[in-house]
């Protein structure tokens, strides 16, 4: 599954995944699409907190990337 939350701020992409991974079965991949810079340490924090893997972190011109896979 994939979320766009390009030009939306904290906490919105992390509201905006914590809504998709609550709707996806253990295991599966969600990426989110974030220009929000702070959104990198935001996503680290998130995994930690609620135990989701963190499996990936990139960027793509001003695009920010994450995957994470549900727990």
């Amino acid at each position: 599954k994939e979320i766009d939350t390009r030009g939306l701020n904290c906490p919105l992409p992390i509201l905006k995944a914590k809504k998709a991974l609550s709707e996806m079965a253990s295991g599966q991949l969600l990426k989110v699409v974030a220009t929000d810079g702070g959104s990198v340490r935001d996503f680290k924090a998130f995994a930690q907190q609620t135990g989701n893997e963190l499996v990936d972190q990139s960027t793509e011109g001003s695009d920010f990337i994450h995957v994470l896979r549900r727990r």
